[in-house]
């Protein structure tokens, strides 16, 4: 279903000579009620964002509610910057409406600073904050260019780019060939060494790696730069 419109599930207290103009629901207390429960499912507003519902076609005209109407959000996918709110009347006529709702206005985002080599392991001279228009910001965009900071750039990035994730990817902590210390944590007792890395590996993931000492070949975890906890079978 688009979120780019408000959908008209059931008709029956739609026809605007059907109802009587003080029986007419509010159109402008069901945006405001449809903007209530979409802020507790979305990320909390900055001072230069604000929720946009519907709109609600002009030409509906529902008969009043005599409950209370409810709003609800279905467990269908949403994005972070908008949701699909349904709002039921289970009274007398019962009818329920689809109402859009996202946020507009600019958000700050991580911008490449200059043109990024691919390959590249970010810093915090790389980055800058710029406030953008939400409708251009590409899925999975950096809201904050910390997050950057100490990933590779998976491609060239040209300069002024807006950062996402697909773009970035963890840093390498062992490389393959690097001498690197190895730690064994057994029986309360931390014992370190001097090893060879034999593969590549990020934080938290398995290299093999060469005891130089005993020439062995075994399996760690790669825990930070350059060091290496080994696995006991």
């Amino acid at each position: 279903m688009r979120l780019g419109a408000a959908l008209l599930l059931t008709a029956s207290a739609v026809a605007a000579h059907a109802v009587p103009a003080a029986a007419v629901q509010d159109i402008g207390q069901l945006e405001t009620l449809a903007k209530t429960e979409a802020a507790l499912h979305l990320p909390p507003l900055t001072e230069k964002q604000r929720f946009l519902a519907g709109p609600i076609p002009p030409h509906i005209q529902l008969a009043r509610c005599t409950d209370a109407v409810k709003p609800s959000v279905g467990p269908s996918p949403h994005m972070n910057d908008r949701v699909l709110v349904e709002l039921r009347c289970q009274g007398a006529p019962a009818w329920h409406l689809y109402v859009p709702v996202r946020i507009v206005g600019t958000a700050s985002v991580a911008v490449a600073a200059h043109a990024i080599v691919g390959g590249s392991v970010l810093t915090s001279n790389d980055l800058r904050v710029e406030q953008h228009d939400m409708t251009e910001l590409p899925p999975g965009y950096l809201d904050d260019p910390s997050i950057a900071v100490g990933r590779t750039a998976a491609r060239p990035i040209s300069g002024g780019t807006i950062l996402s994730n697909q773009q970035l990817v963890a840093s390498k902590v062992v490389q393959r060939g690097q001498t690197v210390t190895l730690v064994a944590n057994t029986e309360g007792m931390s014992v370190r060494m001097a090893g060879r890395a034999l593969s590549d590996g990020m934080v938290n993931q398995r290299v093999r790696v060469q005891n130089l000492s005993s020439g062995k070949v075994v399996e760690g975890i790669a825990r930070s730069e350059q060091v290496v906890e080994i696995i006991f079978q």
